[in-house]
């Protein structure tokens, strides 16, 4: 008899032993885990983030969706005295690329512009003038200067300007003498373009299809 109550007394011992180390080893958690908030990231413009900025003209209702050319666009002012050249300003809109030409004057200058697969050189020295693209589309405004009276200049001091817009790669000027202002632009490809006429102040701008 007392063989067998040494017997039930051990297997209780063994089994209290078991329920303990089971609750040891499996843990179970009633409090809901509080998610912890990582600090809000401040986005990093892409480059074709930054180039979807506008940059809207004063008095600009011309319809976006254009169709543009491209032939060689004319219009002789002749008569008129040279507009000089205040600034020249890049954009790029949706669905096409934008240089503005903007003149100390109220009046607009005359102007041709046309694509060229010609060699372009600086019309005094004759230099060779190359520029990033795949087209190069020449822009010409005159009678006009890029210069004050006392020789100073009045767009930017370097005269060229490297492009990261959809279309346009670069600007350079080729000329700027007896009131004849020429650019050369060059381009990602041969794009569509138009112009457009703007006033108050006056305002010369081409808009290059993307």
């Amino acid at each position: 008899m007392k063989a067998i109550q040494s017997i039930l007394l051990l297997t209780c011992c063994v089994a209290a032993l078991s329920c303990t180390h089971d609750t040891k080893t499996t843990p179970v958690s009633t409090s809901t885990a509080t998610p912890v908030s990582s600090p809000t990231a401040t986005p990093i413009a892409t480059p074709t983030a930054a180039l979807s900025t506008e940059v809207s003209e004063s008095g600009d209702t011309s319809n976006p969706n254009f169709e543009g050319t491209i032939a060689v666009t004319e219009k002789k002012r002749s008569e008129r005295p040279p507009a000089t050249i205040r600034t020249v300003r890049t954009a790029t809109h949706e669905g096409y690329d934008r240089i503005v030409f903007e003149f100390a004057e109220s009046g607009l200058p005359g102007y041709r512009i046309e694509y060229t697969d010609k060699p372009v050189q600086k019309c005094g020295s004759g230099e060779m003038v190359s520029v990033r693209g795949n087209a190069r589309l020449l822009i010409q405004i005159q009678p006009a200067n890029a210069h004050t009276e006392a020789g100073q200049v009045t767009t930017y001091p370097e005269r060229e300007r490297t492009l990261s817009l959809p279309v346009m790669r670069e600007l350079k000027l080729t000329c700027d003498f007896e009131a004849d202002v020429q650019w050369v632009l060059g381009l990602a490809s041969k794009n569509r373009y138009r112009v457009v006429e703007l006033l108050n102040p006056a305002r010369l701008v081409v808009d290059i299809k993307q």
